[in-house]
């Protein structure tokens, strides 16, 4: 999984979705499942 800085590129991609998932924001693409994507991973 790749950390991108934003999160723009990889919404724009055909099949994925954005999923917020306990205050991270991640990038889903069923059709190429090599095109994920995390937001908001350094919390401390």
């Amino acid at each position: 999984m790749k950390v991108l800085s934003s999160l723009k590129s990889a919404k724009q991609r055909p099949g994925c979705q954005i999923v917020k998932r306990k205050g991270r924001v991640f990038v889903i693409c069923k059709d190429n499942p090599r095109f994920k994507a995390v937001q908001g991973m350094n919390k401390k």
